[in-house]
C-alpha cells in the first residue's frame, strides 16, 4: 500500500487491537503473556486471515484490503459503526451498503456470539443475509460466507436454488415458504421505502419465482421471532431445533441460535454435531 493513509490505517488497528484483552473475545489467556491487548496472530485467527497478511496490513505495506477482509477485522476488533466506517475510509473502500453480507455486526451481538460456545449461533440481517456463524453454526447449517450479491439472502436462494431446501424436510417446504415471504414483507415495510437492497430483492424473486410472487401477493406479514425447525444434517440425520432471535434496536440484525427440542434426541446429536465440527458439514445453506 505505501502511502500515509495505509500508514495510519495500520496505526489504527494496533491501537484498536491493543485495548481488547484476550478473554473478551473467547481467547484463552497464557501465564507469560507479555502484552496486554490482542496479539496480531490473535486478531489475524479472529478474522481468518493468515499472520503474515495481517502483519503486512498493519505496517501498511502490504496490498489494499478487500471489503469481505475489512468487515471480518471490524468484527474480530469490535469497532463500533463510527470506527468501521473510518477503517474503510483509510483503505480507500466504500462504505458497504446497510444489510449487505459485509455489514457492521453491532459489538454486543459479536460479544454474544463468541460465549455462545455450546449451542450453534449466527448474526442475520433482516433479508436472511448471514453476517458471521459460529463454528457449531457452520457444522448445523454450512458455511454460508460465499454467497454475493442476492445470493448472500437465504430467502432469495430458498425460491432461486432447489439445493437450499435440502436444508428442511421436504414436508416443511411449504411452511418455510410462507412464513419467509411473511417475514421479508414485514422487514421491507420497516426498511425506507426507497430502499434499494430489499426492492431489488423482492423484484428479482417475483421474475424468477411463481411460487414467490404468488405467495407475496398474499400479502401476509409476521415477523419471525422463534421457530421450531427440523434441520437435514448430511451425518446426524434429523434435528428437531428451537430456534431463538435477538434483534437489534433497529430490528435489521438479528442474532440466532439453536437448542434442542425436548423430547427428542436432538440434543445427544447437537452434542456430537460439537465433536464432529464443520469437517463433516457440507449442508448446502
Amino acid at each position: 500500500m505505501g502511502s500515509p493513509k495505509y500508514t495510519e490505517l495500520g496505526a489504527f488497528l494496533r491501537s484498536r487491537r491493543e485495548r481488547i484483552r484476550p478473554e473478551d473475545v473467547g481467547l484463552v489467556t497464557g501465564p507469560r503473556r507479555r502484552v496486554p491487548g490482542l496479539r496480531r496472530d490473535e486478531v489475524a485467527q479472529l478474522a481468518g486471515a493468515s499472520v503474515d497478511y495481517y502483519n503486512e496490513i498493519e505496517r501498511g505495506a502490504g496490498s489494499q484490503p478487500s471489503q469481505q477482509m475489512l468487515a471480518a477485522l471490524a468484527r474480530a476488533l469490535r469497532l463500533t459503526s463510527d470506527e468501521r466506517d473510518y477503517l474503510y475510509r483509510l483503505a480507500d473502500r466504500p462504505l458497504p451498503a446497510h444489510g449487505g453480507p459485509h455489514s457492521h455486526v453491532h459489538p454486543g451481538m459479536t460479544d454474544l456470539l463468541t460465549r455462545l460456545t455450546s449451542t450453534p449461533a449466527q448474526v442475520i440481517t433482516d433479508l436472511h443475509v448471514t453476517l458471521v456463524q459460529n463454528p457449531l453454526a457452520i457444522a448445523l447449517l454450512g458455511d454460508q460466507s460465499g454467497f454475493r450479491g442476492h445470493d448472500a439472502s437465504f430467502v432469495y436462494r430458498w425460491f432461486t436454488d432447489p439445493a437450499a431446501r435440502r436444508l428442511y424436510p421436504e414436508a416443511d417446504h411449504d411452511t418455510q415458504s410462507r412464513t419467509f415471504v411473511a417475514d421479508l414483507r414485514a422487514a421491507a415495510a420497516r426498511r425506507d421505502a426507497k430502499d434499494l437492497q430489499a426492492r431489488t430483492l423482492i423484484a428479482d424473486l417475483n421474475t424468477r419465482s411463481p411460487e414467490f410472487a404468488a405467495l407475496w401477493d398474499r400479502h401476509e406479514v409476521a415477523v419471525r421471532r422463534s421457530d421450531r425447525k427440523r434441520i437435514n444434517h448430511p451425518t446426524l440425520g434429523l434435528l428437531e431445533v428451537n430456534c431463538l432471535t435477538l434483534f437489534s434496536e433497529d430490528g435489521r440484525q438479528r442474532l440466532l441460535w439453536f437448542t434442542p427440542a425436548p423430547g427428542t434426541d436432538s440434543a445427544d446429536k447437537l452434542e456430537l454435531l460439537a465433536v464432529i465440527g464443520t469437517q463433516l458439514s457440507d449442508t448446502p445453506p
